[in-house]
C-alpha cells in the first residue's frame, strides 16, 4: 500500500526565454485552488490525496498540465471549473475526466 492513494503534480515551471510554459497559464492559481479544495473536502493526508508543485514535466505544448499518480493520468485545464471536475470525478470517485486528458503525443 502506498503512503498516498493519489498524488497530483502541477507543473509550475516558468521559462524566461519566451518558450511555452505552464506558469504563463496561471498554473500557480490552479495549484493553490486544488490544494485548498482537496483539504476542504477532507481528501488530503496519508492514505488519501497529496497535491504537489512540480518543475517542468516536459509536456509544455499542452500546458498547463497536471498529472495524477498512480494512474499516470495527464490533464490539461483552463480554469477552476476544470480543477473542480478533476477533484470531484477523479480524486473523489476514481473516474477519469476524459475531456481534459492530455494526449500522449503532446510533448514539449
Amino acid at each position: 500500500m502506498s503512503y498516498f492513494e493519489r498524488h497530483v503534480f502541477f507543473c509550475l515551471n516558468q521559462r524566461a526565454n519566451g518558450e511555452a510554459c505552464c506558469a504563463d497559464h496561471d498554473a500557480q492559481a490552479a495549484f493553490d485552488h486544488c490544494k485548498a479544495r482537496v483539504k476542504a473536502e477532507g481528501l488530503a493526508g496519508p492514505g488519501r490525496v497529496r497535491v504537489n508543485k512540480a518543475g517542468c514535466l516536459d509536456r509544455c505544448a499542452g500546458g498547463p498540465v497536471a498529472v495524477v499518480y498512480p494512474e499516470a493520468t495527464w490533464y490539461t485545464y483552463v480554469d477552476r471549473t476544470d480543477i473542480d471536475e478533476i477533484i470531484e470525478s477523479h480524486l473523489k470517485h476514481g473516474r477519469v475526466v476524459e475531456r481534459l486528458l492530455l494526449g500522449p503525443e503532446v510533448g514539449r
